[in-house]
């Protein structure tokens, strides 16, 4: 794929998800607490604490990490499985047909969309993971464009270095979070997310 049609491609990716995964998500989080709707409350708490590995690959991309790529992928899967898997929640939410229930049902449905599309769009750069920082492509280096105009936005004047550390850190505790989630809290609950 040419550099241009690349980072176009890259930039709509970058777009999508803050307007999928950060601002469509914070509205309807807000209006399930006002609404004190539970079952999309739960579910969207449990959808952000997934979701915070988006912000981890980002702050491994400001210090142009080739784990950026993988991190990338995993965000876009675990975010889509996320969003379904809790039988309890699926059910009080597919039985209601309150507004709220139905904007959030629609913004599921594009979610998972948008995260299939994502991740097969960054499945097709995933040999840059296995790559030395030293010999990325610039089409690769493409990638690590919008993280990089992020921190010059947000962290000016924070050195990349410090930031990708707090992106590694961030990444290790994550890791270490859903292995905790895996071995010990989904053999005891299974897909039972919420209970009064």
């Amino acid at each position: 794929m040419d550099a241009p049609l690349t980072r176009q491609l890259v930039w709509l990716d970058y777009r999508l998800a803050f307007l999928f995964s950060v601002l469509i998500p914070l509205g309807l989080l807000t209006w399930a607490m006002r609404s004190k709707n539970k079952a999309v409350k739960r579910s969207l708490l449990l959808y952000w604490r997934v979701a915070s590995l988006t912000l981890i690959t980002i702050y491994v991309g400001i210090g142009n990490l080739p784990i950026f790529y993988i991190t990338g992928i995993l965000a876009t899967i675990l975010i889509a499985l996320s969003l379904w898997f809790w039988q309890d929640l699926n059910e009080d939410i597919g039985a209601s047909q309150k507004a709220l229930n139905l904007v959030y049902q629609g913004w599921r449905w594009a979610v998972t969309v948008y995260c299939v599309l994502s991740g097969l769009l960054k499945l097709m750069f995933v040999n840059c993971a296995f790559t030395s920082i030293d010999k990325l492509s610039d089409v690769c280096k493409i990638w690590f464009e919008p993280a990089l105009s992020l921190s010059n936005s947000i962290h000016k004047g924070v050195p990349t270095e410090t930031l990708a550390f707090v992106g590694i850190v961030a990444g290790v505790l994550y890791i270490l979070y859903l292995f905790s989630f895996l071995a010990f809290n989904l053999p005891k609950n299974g897909r039972i997310a919420f209970r009064d």
